[in-house]
């Protein structure tokens, strides 16, 4: 098969493009899930939070303004065809777009450059990349801004083998109950396990970008999200801490294979305004 030549321009000007949208926009995988458990909701104040924050969905897309103040750091993963040749240096064309494009719809700069000296990049750059390579001539940019009021309340653990899916499920609850309303709940949560410490939280991020409701393509690992929603659901915390049933609007999970002496498990916790978009190039 021929190489097909891709000048990264294309993805700068993708990176770009979804910036604004991404703030302001919804998916219409979590609105449709809100709409969802504002219908099951028999909570009065719940029920309110829930619609109040539909509302919310709403002004922003009309108004071009985004859904959180929060406009989150730039994840980005890369799935890149191996019959393709960059012309140019896809990290420094994703760059640009976050530049230009958090630049151009005017949003926070939550970026900065140095962990403990504090520096604000001033363009929300860097963003964070993982690049793996798959079959044909096509790029995909799935692209995540993730809020950091969500992202401070997740969690890894490296359990015993032994400890087995209650293990797994005993480690995801507590996390979700130690999340409680400083999350933003509804939530939606990213499970990772098996791999490595490393690739145990990569899972669960890479898992934050199915849609929202999506169940595990495996139906043993889908039954287990489902049980989990439910049993998240059955805490109490409800929307934004106030009550009720929905603490979680979805639990996804992504395995790996792992050592026969680990059982890695990493939580990933978003809240209601997860942001998440894909392009293929």
């Amino acid at each position: 098969m021929a190489i097909r030549e891709f000048h990264t321009d294309l993805l700068r000007d993708a990176v770009e493009t979804m910036c604004g949208p991404a703030a302001c926009d919804m998916p219409r995988d979590v609105s449709g899930a809100m709409e969802r458990a504002s219908r099951l909701e028999d909570g009065v104040n719940a029920r309110s939070v829930l619609l109040e924050l539909l509302k919310n969905y709403d002004i922003a897309a009309a108004e071009r303004i985004p859904v959180c103040q929060d406009t989150g750091m730039v994840v980005i993963f890369l799935d890149v065809g191996r019959d393709l040749h960059f012309v140019g240096d896809p990290y420094q064309a994703i760059d640009e777009g976050v530049r230009r494009g958090y630049k151009k719809a005017a949003l926070r700069m939550s970026t900065v450059g140095d962990p403990l000296r504090r520096v604000n990049t001033g363009d929300n750059t860097p963003a964070l990349v993982t690049t793996r390579l798959v079959p044909g001539d096509r790029v995909t940019v799935t692209f995540l801004a993730k809020g950091f009021g969500s992202e401070n309340m997740s969690r890894l653990a490296m359990l015993r083998p032994a400890d087995g899916m209650e293990g797994v499920r005993k480690f995801v609850m507590e996390t979700a109950a130690q999340a409680g309303p400083n999350a933003c709940p509804p939530l939606v949560i990213g499970v990772g396990i098996g791999g490595s410490f490393d690739q145990v939280a990569l899972a669960a991020k890479r898992a934050l970008s199915r849609d929202t409701g999506q169940p595990h393509p495996d139906p043993y690992y889908a039954g287990f999200e489902q049980s989990l929603l439910e049993e998240i659901n059955r805490s109490g915390v409800g929307p934004q801490g106030l009550g009720g049933r929905t603490t979680a609007l979805s639990v996804a999970i992504e395995v790996l294979p792992t050592h026969i002496a680990a059982l890695p498990v990493a939580c990933n916790i978003n809240c209601h305004v997860a942001r998440h978009m894909r392009e293929v190039l």
